[in-house]
């Protein structure tokens, strides 16, 4: 994964990206607050009925031969400042590079709808993303639609390997650092907040699960928790 750890515009997005002769349509549907999804794996994605979805991309990174497909929600201020951001992305490496598989290091895990999920936290700020990557396209999503992300926000990351390890399903939640009275440097090692940084990632974590929910695509059902 790249990121430093998108359907309800989407064909307009695909001709105002820079990459328009990579876009692929979306597999995946949109309902209302739920991301649908038939395969890898078949679930219904559920996020907070406060979010409004902004839309979604699908493009084939062509350094990794990797087909990913991203679906974005949002809350935000009237001004169109996101203050919560919702991702749900999915990834697949295509049979040309068989020998490709995602690897995470993180050593924390949390278990999701039946489903495992390696678990990181990170700060961040406002800066240009490596052209093509998912940062890069979620930015390009967000702005098309009159939204802007936070200077200085708190994400946390939630991934399930399928079997093979070649296919995923990514969730990342991230806020604006304002809500604590801190910023990014603030919180981080070194900063004069850091003393804090534990139990405002605890707290995040836990907001960050609250917010996903994961129903059994192909029975409308709950999954096993």
């Amino acid at each position: 994964m790249r990121v430093s750890p998108i359907v309800a515009v989407a064909g307009t997005l695909a001709l105002m990206s820079a990459h328009a002769g990579a876009a692929r349509a979306p597999e995946r549907t949109n309902r209302g607050h739920t991301v649908v999804s038939t395969h890898d794996p078949a679930v219904l994605i559920e996020l907070p009925a406060s979010a409004t979805y902004v839309g979604a991309d699908r493009w084939l990174l062509r350094k990794y031969a990797d087909d990913i497909e991203l679906h974005a929600f949002v809350d935000a201020d009237r001004a169109r400042q996101v203050r919560r951001l919702y991702w749900v992305q999915f990834e697949a490496y295509l049979p040309s590079r068989p020998e490709l598989q995602h690897r995470y290091t993180s050593r924390r895990h949390v278990t999701l709808g039946g489903m495992d999920f390696f678990l990181d936290t990170w700060l961040e700020h406002e800066s240009a993303e490596e052209p093509d990557s998912d940062g890069a396209h979620l930015d390009t999503l967000l702005r098309s639609a009159g939204y802007r992300l936070p200077k200085s926000r708190i994400s946390v990351r939630l991934v399930h390997l399928m079997d093979d390890s070649r296919r995923e399903l990514m969730y990342i939640y991230s806020e604006d650092t304002v809500a604590t009275g801190f910023s990014a440097d603030d919180l981080a090692k070194g900063g004069r907040a850091h003393d804090q940084w534990s139990g405002i990632e605890a707290a995040v974590i836990a907001r960050a699960q609250r917010s996903i929910k994961f129903r059994n695509a192909t029975q409308d059902s709950p999954l096993k928790k």
